[in-house]
């Protein structure tokens, strides 16, 4: 499987950007846990802030593979950034999807431009992996037009674990139409500065530190009814066929965090001496090293075989010969982000002592990697969806 010319240009051009404009910050920006916002311009200026726009409005409009290829090189030079960007990517193509075009073209070209950030609101703090019971509402309120549609929506509620969440300006807001009825669950547009929208302290994590990660709390946020982006019951659908390519993205993202913990660790086991000669002579760094190269490679294939398949919608079902689009992402998510968990840890191990100091970025690594097997579906919940496939 290869890149064609073109996506093998911008690989190159993304991958120099992660390693000259990323890399240099992204030690400072975990210790200062601020994001590093001279970087996102520069995303801006490459026109990766509109990845997976259309280009009717300003935007990229790119591949599966390609969306792939962009966000493996970022998270080579910071998984904090690939993050941030992967979820503005899902605001964007919410937008894109499911918005009137009076709401795409009011949006979409400031959000190519990189301002507003975007920011996706589905998780709650009593519904993580299981959506369908979020407790946030959206109460229709004024007169209804012929159609049956209200003037507007009121949103009440509390969401958690949103990325972007302080430094947003609209966020993609999943709530229920109607308090009793969990099918109910419809995708809102919701602009950050609304009145009754409130932004929680930043989550202290593990990883990831320098992405803001906060709750967000709706308090009678009214918003008009052209910001309902899918009809009523129509917006966990819309949000799972969305999050299919998101886990691409992870995939991908963790295959750039691996290869860079394994790149670490060939530079450490060349340069690092014990008993008179470099580490990398001893076998057992050796097989270290080889496996771990092994699974990286295995990883990048099943998630760019997982970007292709999802790009040509192949496949309605699990067989002998492949998989369809969203369990093929699910595969792909499940096993690189398992990989760059291994391999970080394996990076550390190589690096001795010296691994667990702030001295070598493997440290950042190994504390970044465990998010990715957490959020956008539990390894578990991908587990779920593969094995669901293959018995039905």
């Amino acid at each position: 499987m290869e890149l064609s010319a073109t996506q093998e240009a911008v690989r190159e051009t993304v991958c120099e950007f992660a390693v000259e404009e990323i890399r240099p910050v992204a030690a400072d920006a975990d210790d200062s846990e601020e994001f590093p916002e001279e970087v996102w311009d520069g995303l801006a200026d490459l026109d990766l802030t509109g990845l997976t726009v259309p280009e009717a409005y300003g935007g990229f409009d790119a591949d599966r593979l390609t969306y792939a290829v962009v966000n493996e090189q970022l998270a080579y030079g910071a998984l904090a950034v690939a993050t941030a960007l992967s979820v503005h990517c899902l605001a964007t193509s919410c937008i894109a999807a499911f918005a009137d075009e009076s709401v795409r073209e009011a949006w979409l070209p400031e959000m190519v431009d990189g301002r507003p950030v975007g920011a996706f609101a589905l998780s709650e703090p009593q519904a993580g992996s299981n959506p369908a019971e979020m407790s946030t509402t959206a109460t229709p309120v004024g007169d209804v037009d012929d159609i049956g549609d209200p003037e507007a929506y009121v949103i009440d509620g509390e969401k958690q674990w949103i990325t972007n969440g302080e430094r947003s300006g609209v966020v993609i807001v999943f709530a229920k139409t109607d308090h009793e009825d969990p099918n109910s669950i419809t995708q809102f547009l919701v602009p950050k500065d609304a009145d009754g929208l409130s932004v929680g302290d930043p989550e202290d994590k593990l990883g990831l530190r320098a992405s803001d990660t906060t709750s967000l709390t709706f308090d009678g946020v009214e918003i008009p009814a052209e910001y309902r982006l899918t009809e009523p019951g129509r917006g966990l659908a819309a949000a799972l066929s969305i999050l299919t390519g998101g886990r691409v993205g992870i995939a991908a993202q963790s295959v750039g965090l691996a290869q860079a913990a394994l790149d670490e660790a060939v530079a450490y086991a060349g340069d690092r001496e014990q008993f008179d000669q470099p580490v990398a002579e001893f076998q057992s760094i050796r097989h270290k090293l080889a496996r771990m190269w092994t699974d990286v490679r295995s990883a990048r294939l099943l998630t760019w075989d997982a970007a292709e398949r999802l790009e040509a919608g192949e496949g309605n079902g699990a067989s002998q010969h492949g998989a369809s689009p969203r369990a093929a992402a699910s595969m792909a998510k499940a096993v690189a982000s398992e990989t760059a968990l291994d391999v970080t840890n394996e990076a550390v191990q190589i690096h001795g002592g010296y691994g667990y100091t702030t001295d070598f970025p493997v440290e950042r690594f190994y504390r970044d990697a465990k998010v990715t097997t957490i959020y956008e579906g539990t390894t578990q919940i991908q587990h779920d969806v593969i094995a669901r496939e293959l018995l039905e």
